[in-house]
């Protein structure tokens, strides 16, 4: 058989185009009618202020998700089916689900629809009912190419020149998401059932971030209602990295998903610590001393209690006192306990009512609970604490700590833990970001903390036991997404095993591996895993889906400062973003010599819209850039005890070429 004419060939593959253009058209207007359907509505209709509030709040947020991005085709892909009564002929995936109001024909299925899973897994192993995979090019809104794979096993394997094109496509902005990219193992942690927990172990590069946004996602669409009332909550290593990220949901639809750092939750710190001191406060036997300080506050009741009502007195013996406290003591929260407390003695002092052929009400029993005699008696035993008081004694109390801590924590470590020069008052008290997470721990000891629906965690490894029990709180009652990477734990108290993470977290969860990288170009991810043995020495080294020929350049220069210059202005000429990582020390010094030469810079902050950012390294976990220039190793290998560690970060953030310049020697684990 003849080949096809190339003219032929391209005339056909342009009607093609021209046709898959006019369906994109069609959806357009179709979402725009959506749009102005919604417009239309009213929340008029409501019974009363309350609901006419909630009701144009859910009307708003509809509005908001309808809108079309003229940059962004509405669909990515197409399914043509085998023929079966079950499926319909073709299948357009795409961020949201677009119909025909008049007919009622879906013209886009949303990718989170059960049915479009097929796009992500239907292989020739499985083609699930059906025939053809296409992908589509697009450029400024407008399709430009496509792609037909056979399902049927009859092609050749070879790699899609346009998914491969839009996972190297140049970054500017923020983060964007990955539905017309998410590859079979992703799409199977993202469609996982809300009540099941899971972990992700994700090499650098390989998409653990927008996969846990993405399930987020899925997990919004198909349990709207329930988390809803739930929530479902984003925690993050930095508000840059919640910059970075925070376009991804809105893209996808969702405008309401809260973000936060664990200092947004837990409050800042507001003093410094000692990278040992701090770690011991982290370990998670502080579980155990601060709910023994808590509860060694409540005290052995001396005295009975006596209630006056009108002429009659009623008295509780001390010993019936006691019972009481002893009953509760650590079987409740402790705030909840002194409220308990309360009525248990008020119904003691009915009973005697009772006895004297009275007929007190529940409105009596309120109202002894309430009574000074009954207040002034649980003050004495059972004092009402905020956490700020219990820890402040803890850290500058020697007696309370070592009855605290006996049998936890040896007398070194006590001695680690307490203050050298007290604060007055734990009003003036400074705390530390592990101080935060104490209180967090002590707060919930009090009153129990509120659970959400589902939580995202990324960059777990660098959480202490204790921020890490404060984030389970958190999803006590719901799930978790967990990412991260044990080679990039940067902290004193970087986790060293998923299962603690998980144990901490009082889940049961499951740990998978992502070890496919789609962002970082092979040789770079080489260069940067020969840190692997030192650093995570169980941990295999990560492969990449990229080639990369030319994306490393490792140079010995006499003078870094001008040849970070050079390098920034070379950068600048290409397409894309560029990240300047240097160790924090060095970061002023970067700065002016950015200025001096004229290059347009910022520095690393929440606002990340300029092209060229100077990044301290303690800050660039989470991030990533197309040009990456990363400037004396060595000085970041050896500012911190966990160097190797950090500098293992700053190499894995090039998503097109990465120039590594140094004067000093390399660390001994990247020489050769």
């Amino acid at each position: 058989m003849s080949a096809v004419p190339p003219d032929v060939e391209e005339a056909a593959e342009g009607t093609v185009l021209a046709a898959e253009q006019a369906h994109l058209a069609v959806s357009r207007a179709a979402l725009r009618r959506m749009r102005e359907h919604a417009r239309g509505l009213s929340a008029d209709m409501a019974a009363d202020a309350v609901s006419r509030d909630l009701l144009e709040a859910a009307l708003d947020r509809r509005i908001e998700a309808l809108a079309d991005h003229p940059d962004t085709p509405l669909f990515f892909g197409r399914m043509d089916s085998a023929g079966g009564d079950e499926l319909p002929p073709t299948m357009y995936v795409g961020r949201r689900h677009v119909h025909d109001g008049e007919v009622g024909r879906p013209l886009v299925l949303d990718w989170r629809a059960p049915v479009a899973r097929a796009f992500y897994q239907a292989g020739p192993a499985d083609p699930m009912g059906w025939r053809q995979r296409r992908r589509f090019g697009f450029q400024g809104g407008r399709l430009t190419a496509f792609e037909d794979e056979p399902l049927d096993g009859s092609a050749a394997d070879a790699v899609s020149a346009i998914l491969t094109a839009e996972i190297e496509r140049p970054r500017t902005g923020p983060m964007r998401d990955i539905v017309a990219t998410i590859q079979p193992e992703q799409d199977v942690i993202v469609r996982a059932d809300l009540d099941r927990t899971l972990c992700v172990q994700g090499a650098p590069g390989t998409g653990k971030t927008a996969v846990g946004l993405h399930r987020a996602a899925y997990l919004l669409f198909t349990h709207r209602e329930r988390l809803a009332r739930s929530g479902v909550l984003i925690v993050g290593p930095s508000r840059a990295f919640l910059s970075y990220i925070s376009a991804v949901l809105p893209a996808l639809g969702e405008m309401r998903v809260e973000q936060a750092t664990v200092d947004d939750l837990l409050g800042a710190a507001t003093a410094p610590e000692p990278a040992e001191v701090a770690a011991l406060k982290g370990d998670a036997r502080m579980a155990g001393v601060l709910r023994k300080a808590l509860w060694l506050h409540v005290r052995k009741p001396e005295e009975g209690l006596l209630v006056p009502r009108g002429a009659a007195r009623y008295r509780l013996a001390d010993h019936e006192v006691r019972e009481l406290v002893a009953e509760l003591r650590g079987s409740t929260r402790y705030g909840s306990g002194r409220a308990v407390l309360a009525q248990r003695l008020a119904h003691r002092i009915l009973v005697l009512m009772e006895r004297r052929g009275e007929a007190p009400d529940d409105r009596v029993q309120d109202a002894v609970a309430r009574s000074r005699p009954v207040k002034q008696a649980i003050d004495q035993v059972w004092p009402k604490l905020t956490p700020e008081q219990v820890l402040f004694r803890l850290l500058s109390d020697t007696d309370l700590l070592a009855a605290a801590a006996r049998g936890v924590l040896d007398d070194a470590e006590q001695e680690t833990l307490r203050w050298a020069k007290p604060y007055r008052s734990h009003r003036s008290a400074k705390w530390t970001a592990a101080d935060r997470a104490l209180l967090d721990e002590l707060a919930d000891l009090i009153e129990r903390t509120p659970s959400l629906g589902h939580l995202v965690v990324d960059e777990a490894q660098d959480l202490s036991a204790m921020q890490l029990r404060a984030l389970g709180r958190r999803c006590a009652t719901g799930s978790a997404t967990v990412l991260g990477d044990l080679a990039q734990g940067t902290t004193p108290w970087a986790a060293r095993s998923w299962a603690d993470v998980l144990r901490h977290l009082d889940k049961d969860g499951q740990v998978t591996e992502l070890a496919l990288g789609f962002r970082v170009p092979g040789p770079v991810l080489d260069y940067a895993a020969r840190l692997l043995p030192a650093i995570a020495p169980g941990l295999a080294a990560p492969r990449s889906f990229r080639l990369g020929r030319d994306a490393l350049t490792v140079r010995r220069v006499p003078d870094p400062a001008a040849a970070t210059v050079a390098a920034a202005r070379e950068a600048l000429a290409k397409e894309g973003t560029t990240g300047l990582i240097v160790a924090d020390d060095t970061v002023p010094a970067h700065a002016a010599a950015l200025a001096a030469a004229g290059l347009d810079h910022a520095v690393l902050g929440a606002d990340a819209g300029h092209r060229l950012l100077l990044v301290p390294v303690s800050q660039a976990k989470g991030l990533e850039y197309d040009h990456v220039i990363v400037v004396e190793p060595a000085a970041i290998a050896g500012a911190e005890t966990a160097g190797l560690a950090r500098l293992y970060v700053a190499l894995t953030r090039a998503v097109s070429t990465l120039t590594v310049l140094h004067r000093a020697d390399l660390p001994a684990e990247l020489a050769g």
